[in-house]
């Protein structure tokens, strides 16, 4: 419990020093691993059942090969492809963003930087490292959150598209099997 107090604290003396922008940068990785998270429970729990019942759809069908059917067939594919990119653009705007809301964190911090050094006229170089320390934290924890998004972005792109192909290759365009002899 100790470890969990401490770096609660370590994040929070974190963001002090960094500033407001800080907290707009974990309001959007926030929402960022949340919309991941929630993308990878669709492909890992809720698609499966879902693949299953479109196949199992599109199996019961009589007649597969008319234009009728292959539209019905297009249809259900893009369909499928939309259910397993939702989500995508907008995560990949959240990666996008984080680098450029810690660029604006910087551009906040410099500027209270000189302001400071504008009124009191204070030339220290010590002084004006730590308010350009102070003036960087954001700008890295914007890259860190982007980062680490930059992954999953690419990986549930890949698996979405990879399983969209699959679910292509499973409805198949062959005629039912009849019992019975054809005429």
């Amino acid at each position: 419990m100790n470890v969990l107090w401490s770096i609660a604290n370590a994040v929070l003396d974190l963001i002090d020093q960094g500033g407001a922008v800080l907290w707009v940068i974990f309001a959007t990785c926030l929402l960022l691993w949340c919309l991941i998270l929630e993308r990878l429970w669709f492909v890992r729990i809720t698609w499966p059942a879902r693949a299953a019942r479109c196949v199992a759809q599109w199996q019961h069908r009589e007649d597969r090969l008319s234009w009728r059917a292959q539209k019905i067939r297009e249809a259900m594919i893009s369909e499928v492809r939309l259910e397993l990119h939702a989500m995508l653009p907008f995560i990949q705007l959240l990666v996008a963003l984080c680098p450029l809301l810690g660029l604006l964190g910087t551009v906040v911090g410099m500027i209270s930087v000189f302001e400071v050094i504008a009124i009191s006229g204070n030339d220290d170089a010590q002084a004006m490292a730590r308010g350009v320390y102070r003036a960087t934290i954001p700008t890295m924890a914007g890259l860190v959150v982007a980062l680490t998004g930059i992954y999953f972005t690419v990986r549930l792109r890949r698996v979405a598209d990879t399983e969209a192909s699959r679910l292509q290759d499973r409805l198949t365009l062959q005629e039912k099997a009849t019992g019975g002899i054809a005429a």
